[in-house]
């Protein structure tokens, strides 16, 4: 496979048609979240959310700038913007977010998270899986020693059998020339990888490879499974080395995706009313989070949307002036248009929406680690506190949960760590989040350590 030879199979397709309509997938690669092992038990009591949607601010904003604000604190602190009054009594924010002051009433902000790891590349792994260490042989960059993320660890627990994936992530996969570390299945296995999408919904051509069938081939000829079956099965020596076992009954769940439409149409973007896109704004930050919404409401439990190609919110220089002209008016409007839209459709009180980044920034404008002049204007990388957005689910609005000290370095009241942030996601969705997953040598392991942040649930402030 992937050797450049056109070998025709008995069904008519080439090697390199049976790539486009999804063999990738079938032999575990492609669409591997599709594919599951057995199931265990969720949590006594049931769910409270039926999804949850994590965008995630890929090269961490400061928490400063957006829903923090240090007014009383010096200049080269509190830096240029100044903080508004929102619709949640006493809640302050950065004044370049008047949409999300406008639905504070919709969402709490815990103002106290924390953890110990400020690297690009190790902090997403701790915050996309839910751990607040390095598992053991597990590096900047993505491999099978990785924590599982969430998307993972939902479908090796509940696995699905109606061909809807437990876990997409888009537009975008993180990656500096690698991939970074915690976006997929890790010790699990490659059948638990969450589906990847690479593609930026705002463009014209946005289009999902996997779902593009070769000129002449229909899906009700795809359904026609046996004769193709059997030609996959002769591939006996590649499907020995790629599936690692486990393969009997995984074609149908990987035709299902294929051949029904609920997931395919969820990717049609362009089908959407011209004025709900406009909206959620003609940009990347608008159009993923309508195809998040599309998705969720198609049945994908778990939606990873990355606002920002790699380090896009990583402000090295000039901090305050991107965010005020790249980066905060394109989020402001998506977000809240997210809200409005999930409101009325009746979808919020079932979906946790949590927006967050993989740390904070330093408290000081021009506090740089490699002191280079041109930093001076920006601000570096601080897991000391930063903040995050919680909405939907069975969270009580209008709240702060949480506080930094005066100068918006360190929590001045509980710190909420990335094992926290995990057992929430997981309990939200009715799974045990202490429950215990397997990884490919049977080796039993805890699945997260963390404890829901059970203030959010409640109308009382930490």
């Amino acid at each position: 496979m992937g050797n450049g030879r056109r070998h025709q199979h008995a069904v008519g397709l080439t090697r390199r048609e049976l790539i486009q309509v999804g063999y990738s997938g079938l032999l575990g690669i492609g669409l591997p979240s599709l594919w599951s092992r057995a199931s265990q038990g969720a949590t006594p009591g049931g769910p409270r959310a039926k999804s949850v949607l994590l965008i995630f601010q890929t090269g961490a904003p400061s928490q400063i700038d957006t829903f923090d604000p240090k007014p009383e604190a010096p200049e080269e602190i509190r830096g240029t913007f100044q903080p508004i009054a929102t619709k949640a009594p006493g809640v302050q924010i950065c004044e370049h977010l008047p949409g999300l002051a406008a639905h504070a009433d919709k969402f709490a902000i815990v103002r106290s998270m924390t953890h110990g790891l400020p690297s690009h590349e190790h902090a997403t792994h701790m915050m996309l899986t839910g751990i607040d260490k390095m598992p053991p042989g597990a590096t900047h960059m993505a491999s099978r020693s990785d924590w599982p993320s969430y998307a993972s660890g939902l479908d090796f627990l509940r696995p699905r059998e109606d061909g809807i994936p437990n876990g997409v992530m888009l537009p975008t996969y993180l990656n500096n020339g690698y991939g970074f570390s915690g976006q997929n299945a890790g010790v699990l296995g490659p059948k638990f990888d969450p589906w990847h999408i690479k593609q930026d919904p705002n463009d014209p051509k946005f289009r999902i490879e996997e779902f593009a069938l070769p000129v002449g081939l229909t899906a009700q000829k795809l359904d026609n499974r046996r004769s193709l079956m059997a030609e996959i099965d002769g591939q006996s020596e590649t499907l020995s080395k790629v599936s690692r076992g486990g393969w009997s009954g995984l074609q149908d769940k990987a035709f299902s995706l294929l051949t029904s439409g609920k997931v395919k149409q969820a990717f049609e973007i362009d089908r959407e009313d011209p004025k709900t896109r406009d909206r959620y704004g003609r940009h990347m930050f608008g159009q993923s989070l309508l195809l998040a919404r599309r998705l969720i409401g198609a049945g994908v439990p778990i939606v990873q949307a990355n606002m920002g190609h790699m380090n896009n919110w990583d402000t090295h220089t000039e901090n305050c002036e991107q965010l005020k002209t790249r980066l905060l008016p394109p989020l402001d409007q998506a977000v809240s248009a997210l809200l409005d839209d999930l409101h009325v459709r009746g979808m919020l009180d079932e979906t946790l929406v949590i927006m967050v980044g993989e740390f904070g920034r330093t408290p000081r404008i021009g506090q740089d680690s490699q002191g280079l002049p041109q930093h001076k204007s920006g601000r570096d990388h601080w897991a000391g506190v930063f903040s995050a957005l919680f909405a939907g689910g069975g969270v009580v609005g209008g709240q702060v949960i949480g506080r930094s000290d005066k100068m918006g370095a360190y929590p001045a009241s509980k710190g909420f760590l990335p094992s926290d942030l995990g057992a929430t996601i997981y309990q939200a969705l009715g799974v045990d989040h202490e429950s215990t997953v397997t990884d490919q040598l049977a080796r039993p392991l805890q699945l997260n350590r963390g404890q829901v942040i059970a203030p959010l649930f409640t109308a009382a402030s930490v």
